[in-house]
């Protein structure tokens, strides 16, 4: 089996697919956000190449294509951004200092937990930037000193606890205007809550996008002079 998996070409975009499938599928079933498909692909994936015993390599090699679709599927978020053009200009004010606001609470409260858990510049740096998409997260951490390998896993970890969590912490606090959902996940969880933020709603979905892209910046200016 492991030489059939080492010498297919798409071994890696297959299984993604059928774990994210899954992950759907038991979602669906369970009926609980809880059960996210993202993290139920991600431990479905992590044990059948430990139970297959598969290098990560073959794996990675093998899912190229999904990596290759990441950059236009990103861009074709600023279609519902685009379709609520007229709510962001109505809001904009309160859209930029509530991403503002995001990006002040995240690094602030990353850089007050390392410093309370003695964390090394290398280790801070590295899960300081934990609520910005990966493409962004990934070269500012290895650019200001960090270890980009784990940067990843953190903003992954990061993306899927908003997926699971933000829409029902958000109703607990009574937080249920769409713009300020949208711009809550967006900046707090990146493109994963993003995608939470277009099931929840056209609105919420537009801000989250725009959200992204912002956090994104003002993170790599704010980290880029403390750090």
């Amino acid at each position: 089996m492991s030489e059939m998996i080492n010498s297919s070409v798409y071994f890696g975009t297959v299984l993604t697919l059928l774990a994210f499938s899954l992950g759907k599928y038991i979602r669906k079933k369970a009926n609980t956000e809880i059960c996210n498909p993202i993290l139920i692909a991600v431990i479905v994936i992590i044990a059948f190449l430990l139970v297959t015993k598969t290098d990560y390599k073959v794996y990675k090699e093998g899912s190229k294509l999904i990596s290759m679709m990441l950059t236009p599927t990103t861009i074709c978020l600023a279609i519902p951004l685009y379709e609520q053009f007229e709510v962001l200009k109505k809001n904009a004010v309160a859209v930029l200092l509530g991403i503002f606001s995001g990006v002040i609470a995240s690094i602030g409260s990353v850089t007050l937990l390392s410093m309370l858990f003695g964390l090394s510049h290398a280790e801070w740096v590295t899960v300081l930037p934990k609520s910005v998409t990966s493409a962004i997260g990934m070269d500012l951490a290895a650019e200001l000193g960090g270890n980009a390998a784990i940067a990843v896993a953190v903003i992954i970890l990061t993306g899927i606890t908003g997926n699971m969590l933000a829409k029902g912490f958000l109703r607990l606090i009574k937080v249920t205007e769409p713009v300020a959902v949208g711009t809550a996940l967006g900046t707090a969880s990146h493109a994963i809550g993003t995608s939470k933020a277009c099931e929840i709603g056209d609105v919420e979905g537009a801000m989250s996008s725009l959200s992204i892209v912002t956090a994104g910046i003002i993170t790599v200016i704010i980290c880029g002079i403390i750090a």
